[in-house]
């Protein structure tokens, strides 16, 4: 394995280990709902499918180039980055995607204050850029988990509104989804 591929692995599984930690300092969960469930294992599922078939030539998208694959840690870790700071700002707040915590806060500061979902966006920059510093293939994931996240984010939106009945169409009128300035 190259070094290259050693840094995303690496950073990949201690990201997703401290981010699993994280979540039991959070709040009790309400509700959780399971409607949602066969969304994310077909999600799940397409992009196995996918990267295991044929359908790609998974060596013949590797990246060699030194200044791309720099690049790539770079948006990967600037991705990482944003994760982390969102998830710092939410605080106990956090959930996994459509659920509903007690007590819950709505967070308009930090990342918050230019995206509604700024770890959704930051998660998939961190994609991207192992895309770019590994292999192409790895868009086929990014791309699937931008889907789930641009529906969980739709579920959330309706949930927030509903516990949030005076403060969120504000927010949301004035601050973009997943891309500041854009979306």
């Amino acid at each position: 394995m190259a070094a290259v591929d050693l840094v995303f692995l690496v950073g990949w599984i201690v990201f997703w280990v401290l981010w699993l930690a994280a979540g039991f300092t959070a709040k009790s969960t309400v509700t959780w709902n399971r409607d949602h469930v066969g969304f994310r294992l077909l999600i799940a599922v397409v992009v196995v499918l996918l990267l295991r078939s044929n359908v790609f030539n998974l060596r013949s998208g590797v990246v060699t180039d030194p200044l791309l694959q720099g690049m790539g840690i770079a948006v990967f870790v600037l991705g990482l980055a944003g994760a982390a700071w969102a998830r710092v700002y939410l605080g106990r707040n956090w959930g996994m995607p459509m659920t509903e915590r007690a007590d819950p806060e709505l967070i308009t500061s930090g990342p918050y204050r230019y995206v509604r979902h700024p770890i959704y966006t930051a998660i998939i920059v961190a994609m991207v850029g192992t895309a770019i510093g590994v292999g192409l293939f790895w868009l086929v994931p990014a791309v699937a988990a931008a889907a789930y996240f641009i529906y969980s984010a739709g579920v959330e939106e309706k949930t927030m509104s509903r516990r949030f009945p005076d403060a969120y169409p504000a927010y949301k009128r004035n601050t973009k989804m997943l891309i500041p300035f854009l979306l």
